[in-house]
């Protein structure tokens, strides 16, 4: 039955709004190709610059900067997803991710070949991770947007950048290289 407002006109309901949570995506490039990450674990982008290398490390970790006084590695994407190192170039950057391991924030840097944007998107666009044909292990891919006519793969950051795996196979614990503490140690003393 409609309800009649005070001046006598008839009272519509108001339909209920329908909440569309939105997520936001830094998109770049590992050579020709685009990936996106959400950008709630970013903390800035960089231009590439002095990056210093630490002998018999795995070659996706490229070395450690100097971020402000903080010593922080940086991980070659591109070497991650088992390809070819990344070729400095003029747009080359290093993204600068805060990640949480043990209720300690950790930075972390992650080399691209360039970026390219910030989009904002409904939530529901993001298409389920397909199972074949990324080019990278299926572990490393969230979902699939499509930008224009292509699709660009979002990256499970917590996949890609796992800091427990990536210690493991640097030998050392995860406090360690991720605090700064990337002395050797000496045995006696």
């Amino acid at each position: 039955m409609p309800s009649v407002s005070l001046n006598g006109a008839l009272a519509r309901s108001k339909p209920p709004e329908v909440v569309v949570e939105s997520r936001q995506f830094l998109t770049f490039l590992v050579g020709r190709e685009s990936f996106a990450m959400p950008i709630e674990n970013i903390r800035e982008i960089i231009e590439f610059g002095g990056l210093t290398e630490i002998p018999l490390m795995p070659s996706f970790l490229r070395g450690v900067i100097n971020l402000r006084g903080a010593v922080v590695p940086v991980i070659d994407l591109s070497v991650r997803f088992g390809r070819a190192p990344t070729v400095f170039a003029k747009r080359t950057c290093i993204i600068i991710m805060e990640l949480e391991q043990d209720g300690q924030l950790l930075l972390l840097g992650v080399m691209v070949d360039a970026v390219s944007a910030v989009l904002t998107l409904d939530a529901s666009t993001i298409e389920p991770r397909p199972s074949f044909g990324a080019g990278i292990r299926a572990a490393f891919i969230e979902g699939m947007i499509r930008v224009n006519e292509c699709f660009v793969v979002v990256l499970d950051v917590k996949e890609v950048l796992s800091v427990d795996e990536l210690s493991s196979l640097l030998g050392l614990s995860a406090d360690g290289i991720l605090a700064g503490d990337d002395r050797p140690e000496v045995n006696g003393g």
